[in-house]
């Protein structure tokens, strides 16, 4: 029912806002609908926007709906200070926009911020050795990598310079005792980021699970890591994924284009 609600109140949005703008909307919802069939999402709460392409303005999603139920038209629009800049009848979660604001704000190439309270995330983010040098997924993430420390719900303003400065200029951040977070120049940079980081938090849990002593990748392979993954995925590594993703996610329910 909630969703021929969100079809009847925002059904006329393609018409309104740019093919860019519309383009970016299509690739946000289906990111959403991608992390729920994932199970990567926590309920309604958690946060993934994208810039709307020439603007400072960036979509986000409405407050308490199920990722599984995000739709192009149901993004909401947002300045810098939380400001609706495209009418909308939906709220959104004020900590999502502390944290994501925050990185709009300071970084130019922050197309997409992507933020997840995954379980392997979140225990992960729980270890003071972080995020371990134990996979070929780890090593990717590595290369780019920064760590936050926990200051409570992001409601405080004051922690944004403190959240932009750990960041810096890295794709990756772990949340500490919170979560993942990614950012990419596009909405399947930032998921094809946080696939992997994702993928090597479960690795390494697994790994640790019976206590066996674990083998760091050597220094001398780690060196080598940023050459590999050019040759292998021949610089473009999400524009070859994410088409394919585009598919599944309509062989599965094309409802998220609405």
């Amino acid at each position: 029912m909630q969703m021929r609600v969100v079809d009847s109140a925002l059904s006329n949005v393609r018409n309104q806002v740019s093919a860019e703008e519309w383009a970016t909307r299509v690739d946000l919802a289906c990111c959403y609908r991608l992390v729920a069939h994932f199970g990567w999402d926590d309920l309604v709460f958690t946060h993934i926007s994208a810039r709307v392409p020439g603007t400072h303005d960036f979509l986000i999603n409405p407050y308490g709906f199920m990722f599984e139920e995000i739709t192009a038209s149901s993004l909401v629009r947002i300045d810098l200070e939380g400001k609706k800049t495209f009418d909308s009848p939906y709220d959104i979660n004020p900590a999502g926009f502390t944290i994501h604001s925050a990185i709009h704000a300071a970084r130019d190439d922050a197309g997409c911020v992507l933020h997840l309270h995954t379980m392997a995330g979140v225990a992960v983010s729980a270890q003071k050795g972080g995020l371990l040098p134990i996979s070929q997924q780890s090593t990717l993430v590595l290369l780019s990598l920064s760590y936050h420390d926990y200051e409570g719900l992001a409601l405080n303003p004051d922690e944004k310079g403190r959240l932009q400065a750990d960041l810096g200029d890295t794709r990756a951040l772990i949340l500490r005792n919170h979560g993942l977070l990614t950012v990419g120049r596009t909405v399947s940079d930032a998921f094809m980021t946080m696939f992997t980081l994702q993928r090597a938090c479960e690795i390494q849990l697994l790994a640790q699970g019976n206590g066996a002593e674990l083998i760091d990748v050597p220094q001398s392979v780690l060196d080598t890591v940023p050459e590999f993954s050019r040759m292998v995925t021949k610089g473009a590594g999400s524009a070859l994924v994410w088409p394919a993703l585009l598919r599944k996610m309509d062989r599965l329910d094309t409802s998220f284009r609405n």
